[in-house]
């Protein structure tokens, strides 16, 4: 992704948190952290690019983020909604590089009270 990307994601509206990823670009690995927190309607969501191996992948995520409600992370570019005890581990896909997925995805994370209610959004 590109500075200028951001900027007009950014434009649209409602806030934008993001963190970098392995393939963007310097100036805007400079501008996002590799790792972050948000609050979004009381809940806490982490998030990390990289999410490391499939085997025990949920279980590391979960330490990693140990007071969060949710953890997003890609890297893989395949979508996932899963329960791992009480936390929600959500990968979007991509909507623009599918790779070894079977369709282009994102993911919304609907936020009430708390509660959350995670779905992914096919866009083949």
């Amino acid at each position: 992704m590109s500075g200028a990307f951001l900027d007009e994601l950014c434009g649209l509206g409602p806030p934008v948190f993001g963190i970098h990823g392995n393939v963007d670009e310097p100036a805007l690995r400079s501008l996002l952290p590799v790792e972050r927190v948000v609050e979004v309607g009381g809940a806490r969501i982490g998030m990390v690019h990289v999410g490391g191996a499939r085997a025990g992948r949920p279980e590391r995520l979960v330490g990693r983020f140990p007071d969060c409600h949710a953890v997003v992370y890609g890297h893989t570019h395949i979508p996932e909604v899963v329960r791992h005890g009480n936390r929600w581990i959500v990968n979007p896909g991509s909507p623009t590089e599918r790779r070894r997925a079977p369709t282009r995805a994102m993911a919304v994370i609907e936020v009430e009270a708390v509660e959350l209610r995670p779905r992914l959004i096919d866009l083949t």
